[in-house]
């Protein structure tokens, strides 16, 4: 072989070469920064929620997407992610999806309220079920906004009060700090409900403004310290069987990225909500142990109180789907997922006897 030759066949296995990487999907070697604005100043939602995903993100891509989270209040009200987003204040946000329902009720369908399934069967249906591309179209229909699942919690407290709550007689004109459709559904069980950012329920509570509040978790309601001024923490969360939280990002800023590095973004949402759930279930099996030693005294709502509060969101959601297109849409979703999983418990839970 001349060399004349030679370097023809080298020359033509490099163009070869580059053509085929250049053919190949790559991540962007560009470094890219997003501000994040959230709807908390702390706590899990904050450290396994936002601040995870956004080192996760870090990590996975090298350095090169760099998101930094700033707390409630900073770039806009913490209960106004999604307009502080859409409107390009931020790059993306961490909210909770429910705190739009007033623009559109929708919503607590995809954050849960007192009629939805427990969490176990949130997560496949967001999953597996198409639960998270009806609520990314939703959203980018009805907001402008590109959305995805991020974060997940466990049952809620139902309360954190200052006084005992067993019955419904017990809720009649209770001052309580809620959010979302349990605001009009609990007015209709005969409590005086009112909505305030997280950062704010600590001293309505020291004050003595609001007798109760519903927040988090056992163990997620540890850091804002509801314990110091009540006396009593009233469980189950019947309001709030589950709790998935949200990612959602500016238009403009999502179609600039690479379709890799959207991939990149959407793997990150998905391992932080999983592990917020795994983490959330370890650490609220030790919560009630810790609320004991504090001197609280722990309550269990009456069944009474439990079956009419989802009998009551199920009215409320099927009111609500007569002349809501996009509600209607969801709901009948997901009661044919809550059919699908009908017999669940009966080859899912295996009996065991109660422990003395």
């Amino acid at each position: 072989m001349t060399g004349i030759t030679r370097r023809a066949l080298m020359a033509a296995g490099s163009l070869a070469a580059a053509m085929s990487l250049a053919s190949m999907p790559a991540l962007s070697q560009d470094t890219i920064k997003f501000r994040m604005a959230t709807g908390w100043s702390g706590g899990p939602l904050m450290d396994i929620g936002a601040k995870a995903f956004a080192e996760t993100v870090k990590q996975n891509s090298g350095g090169r997407i760099n998101i930094e989270v700033f707390p409630a209040g900073t770039l806009g009200p913490g209960l106004k992610v999604t307009e502080t987003v859409k409107n390009g204040v931020a790059d993306m946000g961490h909210t909770w999806v429910g705190y739009d329902w007033g623009a559109d009720p929708t919503a607590v369908l995809f954050g849960g309220y007192a009629g939805s399934f427990d969490t176990e069967r949130m997560l496949p249906w967001l999953y597996r079920g198409g639960g998270a591309q009806m609520q990314a179209e939703w959203r980018m229909e009805k907001f402008g906004v590109v959305a995805m699942p991020l974060f997940i919690r466990t049952a809620e407290v139902f309360l954190h009060s200052r006084k005992p709550v067993r019955t419904l007689q017990d809720l009649q004109g209770l001052k309580l700090r809620t959010a979302g459709a349990w605001l009009e559904i609990s007015k209709g069980l005969g409590a005086a409900p009112v909505t305030t950012p997280g950062g704010d329920v600590y001293p309505a509570l020291e004050r003595g403004a609001i007798d109760a509040t519903e927040w988090g978790t056992l163990w997620e309601d540890i850091s804002p310290g509801f314990h110091r001024v009540t006396k009593y923490v009233i469980i189950p969360g019947v309001h709030q069987p589950t709790a998935p939280f949200e990612l959602v990002i500016n238009k403009g800023a999502w179609e600039k990225l690479s379709p890799a590095d959207r991939k990149l973004i959407e793997d990150a949402a998905f391992s932080t909500t999983i592990n917020s759930w795994l983490t959330i279930g370890q650490e609220d099996a030790k919560a009630l142990a810790f609320y004991r030693e504090q001197g609280n005294e722990i309550i269990d709502l009456e069944p009474e109180v439990q079956y009419e509060a989802r009998e009551a969101g199920l009215r409320w959601a099927d009111g609500k789907a007569k002349d809501n297109a996009w509600f209607a849409k969801v709901h009948d979703h997901q009661k044919a997922f809550t059919a699908l999983w009908a017999d669940a418990s009966r080859y899912r839970n295996v009996k065991v006897r109660p422990q003395k």
